[in-house]
């Protein structure tokens, strides 16, 4: 994600705790890309299965929208997110275009989610939120990541209390071994940051006794020695 500029050392100790909730974004995408891409990849091809049983007149168009958002993928694989969100190459459409242009098949409304995580990873919040709103998750995975992609965009605006409930409905939204207690955490972290400790101790306790081997789990470990010492 794009970095902020540090000023005062109060500000500056404000930014440091931030990013310690927001910053692993960038290692959580890269790390879990594949999975999350197969994942919202499919969508396009079930719910799409779905919409040409209910909308046989919009085959085509829906068809048509991801012929033209490949390229764009191509690029958000590579974490070329500037190029995948407005120029992949080739004369296609990046998302944003595929966005406005399909709208209302799977596929623009999988363009959506690509767009936000895009526009949050270049540092654009606003535009990442707005995205990330008119988004419609069908599966618990999404539904997870585009809720923790909001708490980001929130917690990276300053509005704590926001980015809090985000994280919270992430963590909620699925018991997926990988985003569970990946958003456990962040809530645990600012719930912290903010004062909520009785909140970030029953977080990190859920952390590790649903999750005990998840890698936040040794995290939670530490963190409930501190919090309950």
């Amino acid at each position: 994600m794009a970095k902020r500029k540090r000023k005062s050392k109060k500000e500056e100790e404000v930014l440091i705790d931030i990013t310690e909730v927001t910053g692993q974004a960038e290692d959580f995408m890269e790390k879990y890309q594949k999975q999350i891409f197969i994942g919202i990849t499919a969508l396009v091809v079930l719910v799409g299965g779905y919409f040409i049983y209910k909308n046989a007149y919009q085959v085509p168009k829906n068809k048509e929208a991801i012929e033209q958002m490949a390229q764009a993928e191509f690029q958000f694989q590579r974490d070329s997110f500037a190029l995948a969100l407005a120029n992949p190459g080739a004369g296609y459409p990046g998302f944003a275009d595929i966005a406005k242009n399909y709208g209302g098949t799977p596929a623009g409304n999988v363009a959506l989610y690509y767009a936000g995580v895009c526009c949050l990873n270049l540092g654009q919040y606003d535009a990442a939120i707005s995205y990330l709103d008119d988004y419609s998750a069908h599966d618990d995975l999404t539904a997870a990541t585009k809720n923790g992609a909001l708490g980001d965009a929130y917690a990276e605006k300053g509005d704590l209390d926001k980015a809090l409930s985000y994280y919270k409905k992430a963590a909620n939204a699925s018991e997926n071994e990988i985003t569970a207690p990946y958003y456990l955490k962040k809530y645990a972290m600012l719930s912290t940051k903010l004062g909520n400790n009785s909140d970030a101790i029953e977080a990190w306790k859920k952390v590790k006794q649903k999750y005990p081997f998840a890698p936040e789990a040794n995290d939670a470990e530490k963190q409930l020695a501190r919090l309950e010492d």
